[in-house]
């Protein structure tokens, strides 16, 4: 950490992958690295929540034994009743987050969103006008819910008179919000995107997970290169090649490993002496 200078750790969506990113916190929070403040969208949300209540080495520890243990039922449990409502009943949603919702409550270390450790700003989407709200108060499951509900997948959450659905809508890797909070030196941990698949993701949730991967990368090139004037902006390389579905939870504990490899490998070359956008956001092939 920079003697002086406020730190954020911003954390990305990406569905499954965002196992990703707790083998990057793994790393981060070994050489001493802590953040002032942290910030999360979608599933950085779920990742940023509960690290803002542990924020050390044995809440990463925490973390990580929730992802490897995680199955999609527990995240996104399609049955055939649930479907059926969807299509007979005209509901506006695949999925309930009734399943999400226990997996908050039993793993959160705290009920309310000030009462974390650290200082959390959780990004969620108004459903009505597309407009980025940011949550910093109020209850933590609820906000965490909202930021996750992916538009049509998970129903959106009702909070203060609003319908909020998803933050990576309106801003998936939320620098902007770290910056506006006044972090003069922002390490993102980006989930990154399945840039090794030979064929396109099968199935509806899985094909508009990928999709959203894939903007969310590009979206946050665009951000650091915009804000870059304004903060120091930190990347710790994602997985690259990568060919795990954001859909797909059986590669987790995997995921978490090779990340933290990678990022061991980053650090360890310097990675956080010099800003700079790694080559596996950028638009490639294999």
């Amino acid at each position: 950490m920079a003697d002086g200078t406020r730190t954020a750790f911003v954390f990305a969506g990406g569905g499954s992958l965002g196992a990703v990113e707790v083998g990057m916190l793994r790393e981060l929070v070994k050489t001493g690295e802590r953040p002032d403040v942290v910030v999360g969208a979608s599933a950085g949300a779920i990742n940023g929540a509960y690290f803002a209540g542990r924020p050390d080495a044995d809440g990463v520890a925490g973390l990580e034994a929730i992802w490897s243990g995680i199955k999609r039922r527990d995240v996104m449990p399609m049955t055939l009743a649930g479907l059926c409502s969807t299509l007979l009943r005209r509901r506006q949603h695949l999925v309930e987050s009734s399943g999400l919702r226990r997996l908050l409550h039993r793993h959160l270390p705290y009920a309310r969103l000030e009462e974390a450790s650290v200082p959390l700003y959780v990004v969620a989407t108004d459903l009505l006008t597309g407009d980025e709200i940011v949550l910093s108060r109020g209850p933590a499951v609820d906000a965490v819910l909202a930021s996750a509900a992916i538009p049509g997948v998970f129903p959106p959450v009702r909070i203060d008179g609003r319908e909020l659905v998803d933050g990576g809508v309106a801003n998936n890797t939320p620098v902007s919000v770290a910056v506006r909070l006044g972090a003069e030196r922002v390490i993102v941990l980006p989930a990154g995107f399945a840039c090794a698949l030979q064929q396109a993701p099968r199935g509806v949730i899985a094909q508009a997970m990928h999709a959203l991967t894939l903007l969310i990368a590009r979206q946050l090139v665009k951000d650091i290169e915009a804000l870059s004037s304004r903060a120091q902006i930190y990347v710790v390389p994602p997985l690259c090649p990568l060919s795990t579905s954001p859909y797909d939870y059986n590669q987790c504990g995997s995921l978490i490993e090779q990340a933290a490899l990678t990022t061991r490998r980053w650090l360890d070359a310097g990675g956080l002496d010099k800003p700079a956008i790694p080559g596996a956001l950028y638009e490639h092939r294999h």
